[in-house]
């Protein structure tokens, strides 16, 4: 948008121009401001068993974590895309990759009461790297343990 130093009537206004300015430039800081910082979390679910189940309640992790203002990882929705879990290698690199994401995290947030090997892999990783572990049930409320 551009704002004139000049009104309707095509006469010189300074005042009108630079107030609108100023209100132009508040209203781009808010919407800076409103997207300056997002924490990275990530997320760590079971995935194997029942995969498709686990595949949606991973989604459903993500967007929970969406709505609560961080940007979400799971590497068990990307990795699985190019990789088998059914190949114990590529199961391991997945994992090990996956670790890789989680070390640029703020915090590691873990879904469910059954935690599996892979899982448990991830939260050992994250103590050793001091990231801020928080636990939630099925249903994403947080649990304190």
């Amino acid at each position: 948008m551009s704002i004139s130093k000049f009104n309707a009537e095509r006469y010189y206004d300074p005042t009108t121009y630079e107030a609108l300015k100023n209100i132009e430039r508040e209203e781009r800081l808010k919407r800076k401001q409103q997207r300056t910082y997002m924490p990275k979390v990530y997320i760590c679910s079971p995935f194997s068993g029942y995969t498709q189940l686990n595949i949606r309640n991973a989604r459903r992790y993500c967007a929970f974590a969406v709505k609560s203002g961080y940007i979400p990882y799971a590497s068990h929705l990307f990795f699985p895309q190019f990789l088998s879990d059914d190949n114990p290698k590529e199961r391991e690199l997945g994992i090990f990759m996956g670790t890789v994401f989680l070390d640029g995290c703020k915090e590691c947030w873990v879904f469910g009461s059954n935690i599996s090997n892979g899982m448990a892999a991830e939260i050992r990783r994250a103590e050793r790297k001091d990231i801020l572990i928080r636990y939630f049930d099925e249903n994403c409320v947080e649990v304190f343990k």
